[in-house]
């Protein structure tokens, strides 16, 4: 007998797709919500998935979704047309599944049922999944921020960055790029690593093994009570979301630094040169200084 229970991933508009008020989220970008990878292969009665952006990424989306279906149970996965929609109805016919396809408000929508036997997905699975990435020489999986490659600002960042010391944290810390290079100072206490994507802190944990390191998966746009008294936050703040740029993102991370330090306490931050961060950052810290501009890039050092 099928399962009654249904699945949701990410936040599919509700304009396009009626969504079963008890369903079960999976998305890795929503703190709290369950692993996809975790649930019992079969177990699903139904799922509406928007498909990520990202080709690697999305292809193993859709196949996280069709194993964890039962044989026979309905599936919804849509997507923007110039973010993959178009893409949609060949890539789930490789997995095996006959499906129909409709066009609205400029979103592919593909529907079917699971198919008793499914092709392709254990390939979908491991181009997907987490890996350690030769280049970087950490652990890494697609769909993460920079998942193959250093970040520019990152880097420069890196470059500009002094010893620091006490307790910090690292605000959108990806796969801890940033990290290793804060925890290379022995006067630093604990680090916090906070990031909204769950697959960024997982593979964080494996890539930054100190003790003195703490993991949150986090959306630092809400308030945090682990998050006061900090000596220092460093940060390569987001600017996009969902694919599109979003400058009040960016300033969210800005206004919660400073809610998180103490009096004195330093922000680290690498921003890129065509967003206006000073007229954010002047009201909340006593001191702010442009340590860097270069490359597209500018770096802040702003005291509390």
């Amino acid at each position: 007998m099928m399962s009654s229970t249904a699945g949701i991933y990410g936040s599919p508009p509700s304009a396009l797709v009626d969504l079963p008020a008890d369903a079960i989220q999976f998305s890795p970008l929503m703190p709290g919500a369950s692993a996809l990878e975790q649930q019992n292969e079969d177990g699903l009665s139904a799922l509406t998935i928007l498909a990520p952006p990202g080709t690697l990424e999305r292809r193993y989306a859709l196949a996280l979704a069709l194993r964890a279906l039962a044989p026979g149970a309905a599936f919804t996965a849509l997507a923007p047309n110039d973010k993959g929609g178009t893409r949609l109805r060949k890539e789930l016919q490789v997995f095996g599944c006959d499906v129909e396809e409709t066009a609205r408000r400029h979103h592919r929508i593909v529907t079917g049922l699971r198919p008793d036997n499914l092709t392709g997905i254990d390939d979908a699975l491991a181009a997907g999944g987490p890996r350690l990435e030769t280049e970087l020489g950490l652990w890494s999986q697609p769909g993460v921020f920079s998942w193959d490659r250093l970040d520019p600002g990152t880097a420069m960042l890196i470059e500009h960055l002094p010893a620091l010391s006490g307790r910090g944290a690292d605000f959108g810390c990806g796969i801890g790029v940033l990290a290793h290079a804060v925890l290379a100072s022995a006067a630093v206490t604990e680090l916090g690593l906070i990031d909204i994507d769950r697959r960024a802190i997982e593979c964080a944990q494996h890539n930054v093994t100190d003790a003195r390191a703490r993991f949150l998966w986090a959306d630092l746009r809400s308030p945090n009570a682990a998050l006061t008294d900090l000596d220092f936050v460093v940060m390569n703040a987001p600017f996009h979301d969902a694919g599109a740029e979003d400058k009040a993102l960016a300033q969210s991370f800005v206004r919660r630094a400073a809610e998180s330090l103490r009096k004195g306490g330093v922000c680290w931050l690498v921003a890129n040169r065509h967003l206006p961060y000073e007229a954010i950052l002047q009201p909340l810290f006593k001191r702010v200084e442009r340590a860097s501009e270069t490359g597209g890039f500018k770096i802040y050092e702003a005291r509390k």
